[in-house]
């Protein structure tokens, strides 16, 4: 997570600090007023100017400072609560950790409350279900892994969790701590307001001719999810031989869709076990007789075998889940 942690006086500076040493696994930023600017943090004379320059460019940003300036800082800058970054608000003393915005999907809550016991101040949250303790569709997601079709529908599970109304549920994978206000069903669309949640567990395999069209390729893996019913937001990685890691298309197409790029040597593909579609062309070109099959297979169970077209060849595999309700981050 990169965090930029902003600071106004010399007191917040040393907050700050303390913030970022503490918070291991994230990537934080020192933002210091250059007035009060020591080593190693980054000096700004306009408070204004620095949050219209950092502020799509970090996932969470942490003010020093009154709730008051913080929301006036970031006010502008708004877009929706998908895209945007978290925001929290440090009291100048550090006895208050405030989540002002992106509590859920923009992990404030959570970072509040890791920050709060970090410096020993009070975590301050304000959405409906963490107060209540109740169950909430976006960070249930979050912590599934799952992707929200349906935002409003979102809304509307948590307002009527929070006001005492149970929702109904169907899952087509197996699941575990099923909350309270929840009531299982078994029919597609039961209700009114349905929200579909689809989760990231796809594996795309692929292979393609040295220096493919990034557009073919993104077009060809596009037509095949498109007709085998695979969004694109279910793909959680894309597969491929060692040889073809470096292929411009490949890295362009996951560069794009924010998809992780692994790729196996050949010999690791070659010892995967299963039925897959030799090629001996391909045996001799890397080292593998099937490279999307296989390297498919490196993440679940092959649900496409390979297709081929352009230059370009593609399969895709499906992981194993389980939905836990219960999670402690849901």
């Amino acid at each position: 997570m990169k965090i930029a942690l902003i600071a106004v006086t010399r007191n917040g500076a040393l907050i700050a600090e303390r913030i970022k040493t503490g918070l291991s696994g994230c990537d934080g930023t020192v933002f210091v007023l250059s007035r009060y600017a020591g080593e190693g943090c980054v000096p700004f004379d306009s408070l204004r100017g620095l949050t219209e320059e950092i502020f799509a460019s970090y996932d969470a940003l942490v003010f020093i400072c009154a709730c008051g300036i913080a929301v006036r800082m970031v006010a502008p800058h708004l877009v929706s609560k998908q895209t945007d970054p978290a925001v929290i608000a440090i009291d100048e003393q550090g006895q208050f950790a405030v989540s002002l915005l992106a509590g859920h999907l923009g992990g404030a809550n959570a970072l509040t409350k890791k920050i709060a016991a970090l410096i020993g101040a009070v975590p301050v949250i304000t959405t409906a279900t963490d107060a209540g303790g109740l169950f909430s569709p976006d960070l249930f997601a979050q912590a599934n892994d799952l992707h929200i079709c349906e935002p409003d529908a979102a809304k509307a599970v948590a307002a009527a969790v929070v006001d005492g109304r149970k929702f109904g549920l169907r899952c087509d994978y197996p699941y575990v701590g099923l909350p309270p206000s929840c009531d299982p069903e078994t029919s597609l669309h039961p209700f009114p307001t349905t929200l579909h949640l689809l989760p990231r567990n796809i594996v795309i395999g692929a292979g393609c001719k040295k220096n493919t069209p990034p557009a073919m390729f993104a077009a060809f893996v596009a037509e095949q999810l498109r007709e085998h019913g695979l969004p694109l937001c279910r793909v959680a990685a894309l597969h491929t031989v060692d040889l073809k890691k470096d292929e411009p298309a490949m890295r362009e197409f996951c560069a794009k869709n924010g998809i992780p790029l692994y790729s196996f040597p050949a010999e690791r593909l070659m010892s995967v076990p299963g039925d897959f579609t030799p090629s001996e062309f391909v045996r001799k070109t890397v080292g593998a007789d099937n490279v999307c099959e296989r390297s498919a297979a490196l993440g679940g169970r092959v649900i496409v075998r390979k297709q081929r077209g352009n230059g370009v060849t593609f399969a895709a595999a499906e992981r194993e889940i389980l939905i836990d309700f219960g999670s402690e981050d849901a």
